[in-house]
């Protein structure tokens, strides 16, 4: 069996391997796959490993070997799926891989926002401290985030995950989901009371054709204007234009977002806004994390070679 890896850059190195897959097949592992390669890359492959390489629909019609894709993730907006069944390609995308790491990024992005921790430790190291005259400086306002009313978007296995670290703080914890979760402690309410309510709101939903666009001028308009937004899922659910404006203006205090549309970053209103706090998508990208995707991205392999695939998003 003949397995391309087309993206390798994103999954190996930094203490990970891709080695484990060569058990399994011959694999070929490009660092990077452009859309024009794609093809040419994989016509000839019997499965393929990716992470966020784009797989459109012609792909499919073009690889008539191809029976197995391994998303190297949980989102998988960048296959499409209802090709991928048409041809009786099996997808199978990892799971629950990265829950601890993005919530515990999600607070990280919080806490710089409430206790301003990077802002005191650059004044320190400019020498505020060493000039006061009382023990203390104190001109970035911080803020507790316990009483704080904190609306989850989203509540699956990490949308949970952090709707529990916030009930911990001390936070009213509210939960916007399109499903109806069992045993859910907190209050559901609509995705538009979670907007209006929310003193800190933090996105948890993939990135779906009702879920694109969701943060909008329109929804924005109805938040508090000491609100911070938090994005750790996918750039594509906000209208970055409208944050930016939205930002400009005061009319939501700020934004931290570990995910844009076009990644790399690419000119986007956000870059520099002075109340917008950007990471480059690393929330996933614990040691520990990345260990585990592999394991389980090698066990998705092998049940399919079993003859008894997991976790299936091409099942009917």
């Amino acid at each position: 069996m003949k397995l391309v890896v087309t993206d390798g850059a994103t999954l190996s190195g930094g203490g990970v391997s891709l080695e484990r897959f060569s058990r399994y097949a011959q694999v070929t592992v490009y660092d990077l796959t452009p859309p024009e390669q794609l093809t040419e890359r994989i016509a000839d492959a019997d499965a393929v490993l990716c992470n966020k390489t784009p797989i459109p629909a012609a792909v499919f019609d073009q690889c008539p070997k191809l029976r197995y894709i391994g998303e190297c993730a949980t989102g998988y907006n960048n296959i499409d799926i209802a090709a991928a069944k048409a041809h009786g390609v099996i997808v199978c995308n990892v799971a629950g891989y990265s829950t601890d790491a993005v919530a515990q990024h999600t607070f990280a992005l919080i806490l710089h926002d409430y206790s301003r921790v990077a802002q005191y430790d650059a004044a320190v190291r400019q020498g505020a401290w060493k000039q006061a005259k009382t023990f203390c400086i104190m001109p970035y306002p911080m803020q507790e985030l316990a009483g704080k009313k904190l609306a989850v978007v989203g509540y699956g296995s990490i949308g949970r995950k952090v709707a529990a670290i916030g009930a911990a703080f001390g936070m009213e914890v509210l939960v916007a989901t399109r499903t109806q979760p069992q045993n859910c402690p907190y209050p559901l309410v609509s995705l538009d009371e979670a907007f209006r309510q929310a003193d800190v709101l933090t996105l948890h939903t993939p990135l779906t054709e009702q879920t694109a666009g969701m943060v909008s001028a329109a929804r924005l308009r109805t938040m508090k204007p000491t609100a911070l937004l938090v994005n750790t899922a996918r750039g594509g659910l906000i209208v970055e234009a409208d944050l930016a404006q939205a930002l400009k203006d005061g009319t939501i205090a700020g934004a931290a977002l570990d995910v844009l549309t076009e990644e790399p970053m690419g000119d986007t209103p956000l870059a520099d806004l002075p109340n917008c706090t950007i990471t480059p998508h690393t929330a996933w990208t614990p040691l520990e994390t990345r260990q585990r995707l592999l394991a389980l991205a090698e066990e998705n392999l092998r049940c399919y070679l079993a003859g008894t695939p997991q976790n299936v998003i091409t099942a009917p």
